[in-house]
């Protein structure tokens, strides 16, 4: 792309990935345009930050690396440029320090998302960065210019070099909406299907469960379940019953596998361990003593420590003669099997597998087809579950992006 005024750059999209790029373009030298869709940026971060921003994580690098499966050695490369410590840092810069919780996930003192961005807005906004609402991107023109949908009609802006940050398809209402698809794919770009990431899954609940225990919290459980590489794997985490199936952390972490094997086979198979504090003999020892005038429920909740919510899960569905069976009753509470369906809709999802796939970029995230024209954030082809993954690696592919541009404008 090419422009009378030398060395400015467009960024598209105003999220932690795009301002993180605009920042370090702006921070090179080059003169720098923000464009984004919305009436405002930051919106899902703002929205990610309603119940306490989840910054980053605290733990160690080598098994941050490992929270972003498949894709973990290519990001793992863009951390090596800005890890946890360093966004921790550079939040300091702005004045906003951070502490370690007790789960390891690093927050704001004051637990906020708005006033680290409104600092690091007026921060930007100093150092010259131009911001463009109400902008949303359409493709290029004929001649190479960016096409945009303005407040006053279509507009055409010409840039040296552009980043592209559009994030994924969830949450379209705050601005990402996945459209951007469609021009790129024009081009000839690698996209994979987009696909919800950290959501909840279908499960087919009784009536009873439903209306019942909707809401209601699963604490202290371990899933159990086939890889997609075939692989046992067992984690403990916490999780939700909902309406339409069964959400939350624990979910959130092994989505992938589950998402997967919903694609290749119709269905996941799900185990939960409802007592993973127990084992299993000792548990029938304890469930093979006289109850006397005590209900099954009330049994399982003195003797296996159920509460009503798990109480409820050990009776869906589950045959008389298990029940009447002290080892059978305590295989399938240490072993509950459920059968997922789908998971929930994109528009509903934390965020969003697939993407411009990573092997289309360059190792500065440049398009190889695409001279000058970087991508980064959730719109690239990786994912990660909650607990600071997501924006940490977002903030890294940014800041990588960003200095992509400033080597790309050096050269030219």
């Amino acid at each position: 792309m090419t422009t009378n005024t030398p060395r400015r750059m467009a960024i598209i999209g105003g999220g932690p990935a795009g301002l993180m790029a605009a920042e370090v373009a702006r921070a090179g030298g080059a003169e720098v345009d923000l464009y984004d869709a919305m009436g405002s940026v930051g919106r899902k971060f703002l929205l990610a930050g309603k119940g306490g921003l989840n910054l980053t994580h605290g733990e160690p690098f080598a098994r941050f690396v490992e929270r972003y499966g498949e894709r973990s050695d290519e990001v793992a490369g863009w951390l090596r440029g800005f890890d946890a410590d360093a966004l921790r840092s550079w939040a300091r810069g702005l004045g906003v320090e951070t502490f370690t919780g007790s789960s390891g996930r690093v927050f704001p003192a004051d637990m906020k998302a708005a006033p680290l961005l409104r600092r690091w807005l007026q921060r930007l906004r100093g150092d010259g960065v131009r911001f463009h609402m109400h902008h949303r991107w359409l493709g290029w023109t004929d001649a190479g210019a960016l096409r945009f949908a303005a407040p006053d009609g279509e507009r055409a802006v010409a840039a040296d070099a552009v980043v592209l940050a559009l994030g994924g398809a969830s949450w379209p209402r705050l601005g990402s909406d996945g459209a951007w698809t469609v021009p790129l794919s024009a081009v000839g770009v690698d996209i994979a299907p987009l696909q919800s990431a950290n959501c909840g899954f279908e499960i087919a609940w009784s009536e009873h469960l439903r209306s019942r225990f909707a809401g209601a919290p699963l604490k202290a459980v371990a899933a159990r379940w086939i890889d997609r590489h075939g692989a046992a794997q067992t984690r403990q985490g916490e999780c939700v019953l909902s309406e339409y199936g069964i959400e939350g952390s624990l979910v959130y972490a092994i989505g992938a596998d589950l998402r997967e094997a919903i694609v290749r086979d119709g269905r996941a198979s799900l185990a939960l361990d409802l007592a993973p504090g127990i084992a299993e003999a000792a548990l029938a020892e304890r469930l093979a003593a006289p109850r006397g005038k005590h209900s099954l429920g009330d049994w399982l909740r003195r003797r296996a420590h159920l509460d009503a919510a798990k109480c409820a899960l050990v009776f869906e569905g589950a045959d008389k003669a298990v029940l009447a069976d002290p080892a059978a009753l305590a295989a399938r509470i240490k072993a509950l099997p459920l059968t997922l369906r789908a998971p929930r809709p994109l528009a509903e999802a934390i965020s969003t597998a697939g993407g411009v796939r990573l092997e289309a970029l360059d190792g500065h995230l440049m398009l190889r087809d695409c001279p000058g024209v970087f991508c980064a954030g959730e719109m690239l082809d990786w994912e990660a579950p909650t607990g600071g993954y997501l924006l940490t690696a977002c903030f890294a592919s940014g800041r990588l992006a960003g200095e992509g541009v400033v080597r790309w404008l050096g050269q030219r």
